[in-house]
């Protein structure tokens, strides 16, 4: 009986933080980065996804010289063309990896579009778009299999 006292005291108050530390710990599954074949890639939080091209596109690419953003408020289907890149090379359009509304636009770019070429993944992001349906990220790959992705692409 007194074991069962203790216990009831020692560990009751602290079942709401064991719960809620479970559901970050699934959450963060979507905090981490997905990507598409075309080579766009996806870091989702709070239901919302960053998107932008991967450093493997903008070194094919070459130097970026103009970047089309798309419209804030617009909503988008997966592999919808949402932008465009251009360079000195090519030019190149950008697929949303998912569905939803585009709540911010990467506004240095149209200044700076270099940002593309210096930190594809990090400050050169596009836009970023609300998740209409957040289990879509399961469906694209991860780095792995990104990484074979363009192994295999390099081998043809």
């Amino acid at each position: 009986m007194a074991l069962r006292l203790l216990s009831a005291r020692v560990m009751r108050p602290y079942a709401p933080v064991l719960r809620q530390s479970a559901n970050l710990a699934a959450f963060r599954t979507y905090a981490t980065k997905r990507y598409t074949d075309d080579h766009e890639w996806i870091s989702v939080e709070d239901g919302v996804g960053t998107i932008g091209i991967t450093d493997y596109a903008q070194k094919a690419l070459g130097d970026v010289v103009f970047v089309e953003s798309p419209v804030v408020g617009n909503k988008v289907e997966t592999k919808q063309q949402i932008g465009a890149v251009e360079s000195v090379k090519a030019a190149s359009d950008i697929y949303s990896p998912v569905e939803g509304e585009i709540v911010n636009v990467n506004e240095a770019l149209e200044n700076e579009p270099s940002l593309i070429n210096t930190s594809p993944e990090e400050e050169g992001w596009l836009a970023k778009i609300k998740l209409s349906n957040p289990e879509q990220i399961e469906s694209l790959m991860d780095e792995k299999a990104y990484a074979e992705h363009c192994a295999a692409e390099e081998d043809h």
